[in-house]
């Protein structure tokens, strides 16, 4: 009986211990899937990044300089124009406006008191002319008896005075003549229609406005023949050889910006990024209302081009850019990617990777961008770490490289 029972346990001792391996083996602690990244050591930099555009840096508007009839401007935009020499505009006097029936009819009225007036001023010229006539033939009757001693010295002295002033008379009443005539004219010109009053001015004097600078014609504001009022603008002149960038930021970014920090210009349309430096920083910020409703005080930042013309020649007034200023750089820095810390306490930390076991590492961090950290100790470079550590890693757990799906 005894020897049965050890025959038996001979027999089921490898299966016991088999099953006994097949369930250490299938709850054994399973590594869990990572992504991972090495710390790498190079060139950092830290950017402020934002939407903006392309300018000519003098912007001139040429406006009408007195109201009045504007010919068709034929300038294009592209045109290049030089400086008082090339013709802009042509304003001519304007046409009167259509009369309704109550205006013609007190400019008729006026044309025919003009017209009575005028004819009293002839009547009061020829009654001139007579009185005048009849006292110059009085004063030679009276002469000749003055030289035969007939008549005192008297007598002739009063038909002179008489002669002078019917002379005056005379001169008097012509110029009330002019004067109504005058007036008769100015009456029958409030009749004029427009019709009228532009062939009346074919050869009037006009208004020639040209360029005030040599450049180009970047925008025509006003290109149809119109009547325009003094100050309309008519069309922007610039240089687009001298262009600049304008990118307004955020307040809270623009307080790390100053005057001579590098810029690379991305997004432009061109291979690669433009070279640029600040050149001002604006001291006066203003508001401006986000997409998402929200005011957001706003300052403008103005940037030069450092590249050769020929590499951004295509790039006009208006086109849009992404200008990143660099704020700080450093050439030889220790780096991990951001969404590999987190926070332990107080501190920073992230999981190195050692003999496939996530570590948990303090560090202390420096600088940081869009996408990338500098740290100053806890971790070396070429050491492989934990990205987007979740909460089934902990100190000392089994990780292993997340397979490309």
């Amino acid at each position: 009986m005894a020897g049965t029972n050890v025959r038996r346990m001979i027999l089921w001792a490898p299966v016991a211990l088999l099953l006994l391996a097949v369930l250490l083996w299938l709850f054994r602690p399973q590594p869990v899937a990572v992504d991972m990244a090495e710390v790498r050591q190079g060139a950092f930099q830290v950017t402020i990044s934002d939407e903006g555009e392309a300018r000519v840096r003098d912007v001139f508007v040429v406006s009408a300089p007195v109201a009045g009839l504007m010919r068709r401007v034929e300038l294009k935009a592209g045109d290049h124009v030089a400086a008082n020499r090339t013709e802009i505009a042509r304003l001519e006097p304007s046409v009167p406006m259509f009369l309704d029936e109550r205006a013609i009819a007190e400019a008729r009225a006026g044309v025919d008191a003009a017209s009575a007036a005028t004819k009293f001023a002839q009547a009061q010229v020829r009654r001139a002319e007579a009185e005048r006539d009849f006292a110059e033939t009085e004063l030679q009757r009276l002469r000749a008896l003055a030289s035969k001693q007939s008549i005192s010295q008297n007598d002739l002295d009063a038909a002179e005075r008489r002669a002078k002033t019917s002379i005056a008379a005379v001169a008097e009443a012509q110029a009330s003549l002019r004067m109504r005539e005058s007036e008769y004219a100015q009456a029958k010109a409030r009749l004029l229609n427009p019709s009228q009053a532009r062939g009346a001015n074919k050869e009037c004097d006009c208004v020639v406005v040209y360029s005030p600078v040599s450049g180009a014609v970047l925008r025509v504001l006003q290109e149809s023949e119109a009547v325009v009022g003094a100050g309309t603008p008519i069309l922007e002149i610039g240089d687009p050889a001298n262009m600049e960038v304008r990118v307004d930021l955020l307040s809270e970014d623009a307080v790390r910006v100053r005057a001579g920090q590098r810029v690379l210009i991305e997004s432009w349309g061109g291979p690669g990024s433009l070279a640029g430096v600040v050149r001002r920083v604006e001291p006066f910020a203003y508001t401006k209302v986000s997409a998402l409703g929200i005011e957001e005080q706003r300052v403008n930042v103005l940037i030069d081009l450092t590249e050769p013309r020929e590499r951004w020649r295509r790039l006009g007034h208006g086109y849009r850019v992404q200008p990143s200023i660099i704020v700080w750089e450093g050439k030889n820095t220790l780096q991990v990617p951001q969404s590999a810390l987190f926070r332990d306490g107080e501190h920073w930390a992230v999981f190195v990777v050692e003999n496939d076991e996530a570590r948990l590492r303090h560090v202390i961090i420096g600088q940081h961008n869009a996408t990338h950290v500098e740290i100053k100790s806890g971790v070396s470079a070429g050491e492989r770490i934990v990205v987007h550590p979740n909460d089934r890693i902990e100190d000392g757990s089994l990780v292993e490289a997340r397979s490309a799906a």
